[in-house]
């Protein structure tokens, strides 16, 4: 029974019920038959003993009249050899029969029913057979009354199918009736069953399209996810299996895209692992290296040496330190470590700050610092550490690509409740293949590395603040970079 499918199960089950309600049925139909001709003999012969009765005097004031007896008996037994008569007495004792030697089993019937047909009671009413032990029987019966006098002196009882209508009856079942009956059943059940495998066949269809689609998932991808969700039934609907099947399509697909996302995330930590150690790989030998030669050659360097030797080795110490602060900072950023802490303040107030920060990098490198900041800008809601740190990132990435001799311009402007912040340059710009990439996780060996670990830092700072940046394509200028954050309400910036 376990190694059945649900179709199965359900057409066994459904069999076995089917087969118990036509038996059931089957025996039923032949009950109510049976009852119904009972009534209709027991109706029809009602007044059969109330006649006898009447016409045949078969007691007088000696007693009972024997060859009265023998002669009504033999004329019913010639005109209906289905009945049986006996004569009782007041207390329901058998005086007088018919029946043949050893076959009356009983010497006393039961008056109760006899009162109730002769009050009326409504039909079929079963007395008993006094030729069986516990065997019960239509019939008719008429009380018996000797000279006038009042009371009853006993009962005509006259049992309308007697013995030998039973062995006939029984016979004629057997090959007619029983054998109409099990046909009847055996085709009722049989086009019930196919009707039935029909049915469920069609009710299980979607039960196991979606097994089969249970079965084919594989959240690693092999497998084609399903197509996307239909919506949900509506709540009046009551089909079981779609509300299931919508429900399965829409737990797959975002299994799947999680499942995605998860592998997608895991190769970028492998990635940036193997780049951060890539990253270090050259600082930290050319640390080592000058370390090296400053301890190998103390005597024989000269002061000149010895300083310049000093500062390289500072220079990459302080890239090892910073690389390791980003790596820092955007861990403690992914993992929700850090939240914003909202104030208001005037966002070229802290351009100019930021532009001080940057002044002497980029008057080393002759690059010219523009800001663009218009009257009555309205103040800026957000956490002003971590807008500082994104306009200094940008800022850097603006300063080191910029040629000498080219701009790095900031420009502000409202819009619709918001602050744009735009930072550009006249470098060489992102090429068309390193864009996708820009504000992923750098890896290794992908050509896409170019926006480092520093937008990535800005463009998880923004995204603490449900802003995003964005790289503008403009013609005839370098990277365009561009972000907004809400203005402050009630407040303008002096």
């Amino acid at each position: 029974m376990m190694n059945l499918t649900l179709t199965q199960r359900l057409s066994l089950v459904f069999s076995a019920l089917l087969l118990a309600c036509c038996g059931a049925s089957a025996w039923l139909q032949v009950r109510a038959n049976h009852m119904h001709e009972e009534e209709v003999v027991q109706g029809l012969s009602r007044g059969l003993a109330e006649h006898i009765a009447h016409n045949t005097e078969l007691m007088d004031a000696s007693g009972l009249k024997p060859d009265a007896l023998r002669r009504l008996f033999g004329q019913l037994m010639v005109v209906n050899p289905s009945v049986e008569v006996y004569l009782l007495d007041s207390s329901g004792r058998i005086k007088g029969d018919d029946a043949p030697a050893g076959h009356l089993r009983r010497d006393r019937v039961d008056l109760a029913p006899v009162h109730r047909f002769l009050a009326g009671a409504p039909l079929p009413i079963f007395g008993d057979d006094p030729r069986s032990i516990d065997g019960r029987k239509v019939f008719s019966a008429a009380p018996l009354q000797v000279g006038g006098r009042d009371g009853v002196a006993g009962y005509i009882y006259v049992v309308l199918q007697g013995e030998a209508r039973d062995r006939l009856a029984a016979r004629l079942a057997a090959n007619a009736v029983l054998r109409t009956t099990l046909w009847s059943m055996g085709l009722v059940a049989l086009l019930g069953l196919v009707a039935g495998l029909f049915a469920f066949g069609l009710i299980t269809r979607p039960l196991r399209r979606l097994t089969e689609r249970v079965r084919r998932f594989d959240a690693d991808g092999d497998v084609p996810l399903p197509p996307p969700a239909p919506p949900l039934p509506t709540p009046g609907r009551r089909d079981e299996i779609a509300v299931l099947e919508s429900a399965f399509t829409q737990m797959a697909t975002r299994i799947g895209e999680q499942w995605r996302t998860l592998t997608r995330q895991d190769q970028e930590r492998r990635d940036l692992i193997a780049n951060i150690s890539h990253d270090l790989r050259t600082p930290l030998g050319s640390l080592h290296g000058y370390l090296e030669t400053l301890s190998l050659k103390a005597d024989t360097l000269g002061e000149t040496e010895r300083r310049r030797y000093l500062s390289i080795a500072l220079d990459q110490s302080r890239k090892v330190g910073g690389l390791a602060q980003s790596l820092f900072e955007l861990a403690r950023l992914e993992h929700g470590f850090v939240q914003p802490n909202l104030e208001n303040f005037s966002l070229p107030d802290l351009v100019q700050d930021v532009f001080e920060k940057f002044g002497l990098a980029a008057q080393a490198r002759q690059v010219r610092l523009a800001a663009s900041l218009p009257p009555q800008l309205p103040a800026v809601a957000a956490d002003l550490g971590m807008i500082e740190r994104v306009l200094t990132n940008l800022l850097d990435n603006a300063i080191r690509h910029t040629p000498p001799g080219g701009s790095v311009d900031v420009a502000l402007a409202p819009r619709e409740g918001k602050v744009e912040v735009t930072v550009s340059d006249t470098g060489p710009g992102v090429p068309a293949a390193l864009r996708e990439g820009l504000f992923r996780r750098p890896s290794l060996g992908d050509p896409r590395r170019q926006g480092g670990l520093g937008l990535l830092i800005v463009q998880r700072m923004l995204q603490l603040h449900h802003s995003q940046i964005r790289l503008i394509e403009h013609a005839g200028s370098g990277a365009v970079f561009r972000f907004d954050l809400p203005a402050a309400d009630g407040r303008r910036a002096r």
